[in-house]
């Protein structure tokens, strides 16, 4: 059997956790699966050399002009494409779309109507299509809702994985049996602690996000930089030694610069390994975060966060955990800002509020476990079905 993983990466480290979270979730399942990955195209978040070290089989995948001339490699003898490791799109049994939040108006019609084109595909080659736990909309664009209205039909399995998202799908489509309510299935991963985190020097960990600068209103976007320069000029002043966290590239890494030389040069730590950033932020006091998995990371080991974000997804994680007022707005004044960085930096308020995670973390978990045993219950279906269907051809040649 043939599993594709796609929409997952490796430069945004979420994304890269979420590609961890499911290959270890079918190599549990399925460990006779071979797991495929696409290319992507040039400047690619999945480049060959990261694919090839997780074991990934290459889908012979490129599309131009709407042609999908990855089809080609079908000219090749299926033993020589098994030497290589290339697999073609019509032997994918089962496609596992990690996308997180890519399905919006927030990015275009463009990604959708992808979505819309080759799950039509898929569904005529027979294969599975689940969208896991992610975020969609709004769709106000026609293109976007003729998308959407065309990948609902051609997927098995749709998981919004908080109530607006779920929303923003049923009102273009109506209530289906297809799509789903399961929160964001990286709360599974446990992390690994790099040996040079400091307990003593790196305790509350503020994690920038460059998506604040261009997916926001000017107000926001102008006001993001000072806004953490001020509230980590406030933890400095406590004694609360924040530090910085690079979760994604160069854009987030100017960011940080900036915030660290306003409040006389903070520590920063660049990660790759997206599970080394999971321990980290589990093992910090506190967090203050813009990267969305990077607050699950946080959030779902009960670690006390405080949020600023950019969608409606930021929102509702923090509805799931329970703790709602841990989104902020950068326009809180310095008394009101003071006030919320108590969650971090005092004890009592920190016990509590650990235990409050903690709690909504577990039940996160279970509801976690719930999505992934349905989905290996469909992908098990399918699978005693593609070998009756193969044991009656052999019976009738």
């Amino acid at each position: 059997m043939y599993v594709e993983i796609r929409k997952a990466g490796f430069v945004n480290k979420g994304a890269a956790l979420m590609l961890h979270a499911a290959l270890q979730q079918v190599q549990r399942n399925l460990p006779a699966a071979k797991v495929v990955m696409e290319p992507g195209r040039a400047k690619s978040p999945y480049p060959y050399v990261n694919r090839a070290s997780l074991g990934l089989y290459q889908k012979a995948w490129l599309w131009r002009a709407g042609i999908p001339f990855g089809d080609l490699a079908a000219v090749v003898p299926a033993g020589i494409r098994e030497q290589y490791g290339v697999v073609l799109d019509k032997e994918v049994d089962v496609v596992l779309d990690a996308a997180g939040f890519a399905y919006s108006d927030q990015w275009g019609p463009d990604l959708s109507e992808e979505l819309a084109r080759s799950s039509k595909r898929w569904k005529k080659n027979g294969s599975k299509v689940i969208l896991l736990p992610q975020a969609f909309g709004p769709f106000r664009d026609q293109k976007s809702k003729d998308a959407v209205k065309a990948f609902v039909e051609n997927c098995d399995l749709i998981f919004a994985r908080e109530q607006i998202s779920y929303d923003y799908l049923t009102e273009i489509v109506g209530e289906r049996d297809n799509i789903k309510l399961a929160p964001d299935f990286t709360n599974l991963i446990t992390g690994t602690l790099p040996s040079y985190f400091d307990p003593e020097i790196h305790q509350v960990c503020v994690v920038p996000n460059c998506r604040m600068l261009d997916k926001t209103g000017d107000s926001v976007a102008q006001g993001y930089v000072p806004f953490l320069q001020r509230a980590t000029k406030m933890l400095v002043e406590r004694g609360a030694k924040p530090f910085l966290l690079i979760h994604e590239g160069e854009g987030d890494a100017r960011v940080a610069e900036q915030v660290s030389q306003a409040v006389g040069g903070l520590p920063i730590l660049r990660e790759t390994d997206p599970l080394a950033i999971k321990g980290i932020l589990g093992a910090c006091r506190g967090t203050l975060g813009s990267r969305f998995h990077g607050l699950v990371s946080a959030l779902s080991q009960g670690v006390p966060s405080l949020a600023t974000g950019w969608s409606h997804k930021y929102q509702m994680l923090f509805a799931d955990y329970g703790f709602a007022e841990g989104v902020l707005n950068i326009n809180l004044s310095d008394e009101e800002l003071s006030s919320a960085l108590d969650y971090l930096t005092d004890p009592a308020q920190m016990q509590a509020l650990s235990t409050r995670l903690n709690a909504h973390s577990g039940e996160l978990k279970t509801r976690t476990q719930a999505m992934w045993n349905e989905v290996f219950e469909l992908i098990g279906q399918h699978g005693s079905t593609q070998l009756a269907k193969g044991v009656a051809l052999g019976a009738g040649r």
